[in-house]
């Protein structure tokens, strides 16, 4: 029996442009909370580690500060809340799929590749907007934020999803937008396919990456040369 093919998909950014809904979330909790709000470009280079990682990194400018700022755990998990809570009533108000998209998963679904999704987002989360923006059958497994005890950049949560998938890590390939979804590919040995204007706060060119492209068209005949 041949072996299956797998690939791992990113969901923000990489999938499904996700930003005006974020944003809309993000300033619904920074003015609620006395907090800057953010544009839609700024929210993309804080998109990629959870909500608490988007929240902290948009207060205070720094990832590695990012939540530990907030001495009260009661307001951190406030803030959290509030977050998840609005986003998830209003997560596909003006989300749209990336260009190319629905046809490249249908193209790989007839070639049987097998395909899951690793996103920081939450879980549940990741499951409604798949399922609202009409793409959540495609998918054999995802995994969110907290689905494991460990996330991007953590290779294990690829690795586990290949695992999962009956799926070999010489015969997977990912796609993704961010430094994120790179290291956790490359610590995972495992090439990755970068979108270039990813939701990211480095310049994709100086980000790891076997292949760099502007969206889902035509990428077929890069994934053909791994099949």
């Amino acid at each position: 029996m041949k072996q299956i093919y797998t690939i791992l998909f990113d969901l923000d950014g990489t999938l499904v442009d996700t930003a005006p809904d974020l944003m809309r979330a993000h300033n619904h909790v920074m003015n609620k909370f006395g907090y800057p709000t953010k544009s839609t470009e700024e929210i993309r280079n804080l998109v990629g580690q959870g909500a608490g990682a988007m929240l902290g990194r948009s207060i205070w400018g720094q990832a590695k500060k990012e939540f530990g700022k907030v001495q009260d755990e009661k307001i951190k998990k406030e803030m959290i809340k509030e977050f998840v809570d609005y986003y998830g009533k209003n997560i596909v108000n003006e989300s749209k799929l990336i260009d190319g998209v629905k046809d490249f998963l249908i193209w790989s679904k007839e070639k049987k590749i097998s395909m899951g999704v690793c996103t920081n987002k939450q879980e549940h989360l990741a499951i409604d907007l798949l399922k609202k923006i009409g793409i959540y059958d495609f998918f054999e497994y995802v995994a969110g934020h907290n689905t494991f005890e460990y996330c991007k950049p953590d290779p294990r949560h690829l690795t586990s999803v290949v695992e999962i998938l009956g799926g070999n890590i010489k015969k997977t390939l990912m796609i993704g937008d961010s430094e994120t979804d790179a290291n956790a590919a490359q610590n995972a040995g495992i090439p990755i396919i970068l979108l270039e204007d990813g939701y990211t706060e480095k310049n994709t060119t100086e980000i790891y990456h076997n292949h760099l492209v502007k969206d889902f068209v035509g990428i077929e005949k890069i994934v053909l040369e791994y099949l």
